[in-house]
């Protein structure tokens, strides 16, 4: 399959002749050999941007079962190639029934039967090698984005290195913030510690989660409680550079925003910044959430990243973040103007060249 993997790119309505025969034998390869597997997941990884392929791959309970397995095993060598195409069959909404998967425990990983539990396993336990040596599970975080999506059906787009996540279900986003039976843990506090985590796929992907998940309205205050997922801080601090505050301002802000370093970063991709600030946005369409934001001194935090951040995309949704905060309450907490758009930041195949 090696000598084919170009034509995945380059021509790839080859493969959809027969009936897709050749998406049947590619299914089949996955379980052959390492180096064999790789490349047939390389493959199904760049063709799955054509629908019809797309949907064949979601629908098929078998195949899931076997990438499943795989991705479980912590001697699998393929699995960031695996994270990649689930991560692809997620923009099918065919594919809503991982959110209901159950299946054998992998023992050595999780201790619930539940795909999602486990998929979520492999991402917190696997970051950085930490639970196989041959993966670090980074693009689950656009497997996570996708289910947490809000339309319907729309083309899938991951190409690698190009990160974009499609929308699917309100079941997806109500899985990330219900505490679950096996651990009792919301899932949605397992993906924010990734904030600030030095590989750009993993903070790309769990920002556009974490957007996704706030467009209900339902589980702001969820978020927003110190006592439950306590969100704030994990969004503030990868947009808060090295700059001083005036101590009245330093004094009112979360605890994790006072006393930050003098080399202090925000982050380095301003899409990233962009996400999360119109993440607050979202969770300013509450009174109880601009009330917070206020009492906590997030506009100084927004002013400097619109001084020094020079993108035109970010200083647009600081521009509207402010005029959000900063104005009176005589509407009574209407929804508040220039209202955020669905991520479309995921909208892109992962496709290996």
């Amino acid at each position: 399959a090696e000598h084919l993997v170009g034509y995945s790119t380059a021509q790839p309505s080859i493969f959809k002749t027969g009936q897709l025969a050749s998406v049947k034998d590619l299914k089949l390869l996955v379980k052959d050999y390492a180096p064999i597997s790789k490349n047939a997941l390389t493959i199904l990884i760049n063709i799955s941007d054509d629908r019809e392929v797309l949907e064949f791959l979601a629908k098929d309970v078998e195949f899931l079962e076997t990438l499943l397995v795989r991705i479980t095993n912590a001697k699998e060598p393929n699995a960031n190639e695996i994270a990649m195409l689930l991560a692809n069959m997620a923009k099918s909404s065919a594919f809503k029934r991982i959110l209901t998967v159950k299946r054998d425990v992998p023992t050595s990983l999780s201790t619930s039967n539940m795909a999602m539990d486990q998929l979520m396993d492999c991402f917190v336990k696997g970051a950085e090698g930490g639970y196989n040596k041959h993966a670090d599970f980074d693009y689950l975080a656009y497997f996570f984005a996708d289910l947490a999506k809000v339309r319907h059906y729309t083309k899938p787009v991951y190409r690698a290195n190009t990160h974009r996540s499609a929308t699917q279900y309100s079941e997806g986003r109500e899985y990330f913030v219900t505490r679950q039976a096996y651990d009792s843990i919301i899932p949605i506090t397992k993906l924010i510690v990734f904030t600030e985590h030095k590989s750009s796929v993993r903070r790309k992907g769990v920002a556009s989660t974490i957007k996704n998940v706030a467009f209900d309205i339902s589980p702001h205050s969820l978020l927003l409680s110190q006592s439950d997922v306590n969100l704030l801080p994990y969004i503030l601090l990868p947009i808060t550079g090295p700059e001083e505050f005036p101590d009245e301002e330093t004094l009112a802000m979360l605890p994790d925003l006072q006393l930050l370093p003098p080399d202090k970063a925000r982050d380095s991709d301003p899409q990233i910044i962009l996400t999360h600030l119109e993440t607050l946005l979202l969770l300013t369409t509450t009174r109880d959430g601009r009330d917070l934001m206020r009492e906590v001194k997030v506009y100084p935090i927004i002013r400097e990243t619109h001084l020094h951040v020079d993108d035109e995309e970010v200083r647009d949704a600081a521009d509207r973040l402010v005029q959000v905060l900063m104005r009176d309450e005589e509407d009574n907490g209407s929804k508040p103007e220039g209202f955020v758009q669905e991520e479309d930041e995921d909208e892109k195949i992962i496709e290996i060249f």
